[in-house]
């Protein structure tokens, strides 16, 4: 019975919710006050830290994201010490790996290209044990793949956890292109790059939060991190996951509890309704200005999985088309797969869709990681 309370507590104080963070829109959603936005943290680990500096739109604003350009970061102990950013375009801003007090606090100072400047609060440095495990289960009801984490803090000083993944996975063009038109001889000659198979990442959109603040061990026990849907196809070759975990403070984890409740959609009277959701980053001059985010310390603890289920179909395309040589060069936009008749005067053709994985986002480079 004590087992039940206690596991009955922890989905309880569990938060796990599918959010879009970028780009962030204000509460005053017809306001056209660009607000500064800061995402980002101090990696106390062996990682580079990175700061992106944003500005909020007006949610009837259809132009691209506004970025914040040109501004000068650093990062401050209480001693005085500073650490400085160096910007490499699209407002991020890197600050390769430092020797961190892990007792010390920091704080973050940003000075933006038209003079405003802005600081957060000390803050402490939070530890992050390691992430014990990674798994996944087969979710029939949803016909999706589950993959979830498992960590420990074994002096349960953490109690407060933030996580956030990459995904890369393996798929194929439905048809292989063997032929490519070489436009200086104006002839078919045979293609030397494989681009029938590819890889394809991307970065975590949601805010997972967990707290074992009433527990009494701190414990998180197969955590849904991700649900991959089996229609994407991510999983009819192979699969990877590398899952970031970080220690909160406990204003840290409140502010991110915050926002995720009010990014969320809101479909009823019942549903958590918007509210203004500030961080701890002030205008110096000015800290009735509104600002968005919150600045941590903390040290990141990763770990990587690789899944083959085989789960999904092979991709699927319209049959090919059937072209003269003669035909097939003076097309655009084809993709040759291969010669066809007895002396070769015919190939068959398709879309780059069908026939160029590079076509579907993805890249034929294999990731350094990949097994």
């Amino acid at each position: 019975m004590k087992y039940n309370l206690l596991k009955f507590s922890f989905f309880i104080l569990l938060l796990c919710v599918d959010s879009c963070i970028e780009p962030f829109s204000p509460p005053e959603v017809n306001s056209d006050e660009k607000y500064l936005v800061v995402d980002g943290f101090l990696n106390a680990g062996s990682d580079t830290s990175k700061i992106e500096l944003r500005r909020t739109q007006n949610t009837n604003d259809g132009s691209a994201i506004s970025v914040e350009t040109g501004a000068k970061i650093s990062v401050e102990m209480e001693s005085g010490t500073a650490y400085s950013f160096t910007e490499k375009g699209k407002g991020a801003y890197f600050l390769p790996p430092i020797n961190v007090n892990l007792s010390g606090k920091y704080r973050l100072r940003i000075k933006t290209a038209g003079g405003k400047e802005y600081m957060s609060d000390y803050v402490p440095v939070t530890t992050t044990p390691p992430i014990d495990s990674l798994g996944s289960v087969y979710d029939a009801e949803r016909d999706a793949m589950v993959i979830k984490v498992n960590t420990h803090d074994p002096t349960n000083k953490t109690r407060f956890y933030k996580w956030k993944f990459e995904e890369t996975y393996q798929y194929r063009a439905a048809y292989y292109s063997t032929l490519v038109i070489d436009t200086k001889k104006n002839e078919i000659v045979y293609r030397n790059e494989d681009i029938n198979l590819c890889w394809k990442s991307a970065f975590s959109t949601n805010i997972t939060l967990g707290s074992t603040i009433k527990l009494s061990a701190d414990a998180i026990r197969d955590l849904p991190i991700n649900v991959v849907p089996i229609s994407t196809n991510k999983f009819y070759i192979k699969y990877s996951i590398l899952v970031k975990q970080f220690g909160l403070t406990q204003d840290a984890f409140e502010y991110w509890t915050a926002l995720a409740k009010t990014t969320q959609g809101t479909g009823s009277l019942f549903d958590p309704q918007p509210s203004q959701v500030t961080g701890n980053i002030k205008n110096i001059a000015n800290p009735k200005e509104l600002v968005f985010g919150y600045f941590s310390a903390s040290r990141e603890t990763s770990k990587r999985i690789f899944l083959t289920p085989n789960r999904g179909l092979y991709p699927r395309c319209d049959p090919p088309d059937t072209l003269s040589v003669a035909d097939a060069l003076k097309a655009s936009g084809i993709m040759l797969i291969s010669y066809q008749g007895e002396r070769m005067d015919s190939v068959l053709t398709t879309s780059s869709f069908c026939a160029d994985c590079r076509a579907q986002g993805g890249t034929n480079i294999r990731p350094p990681f990949w097994q």
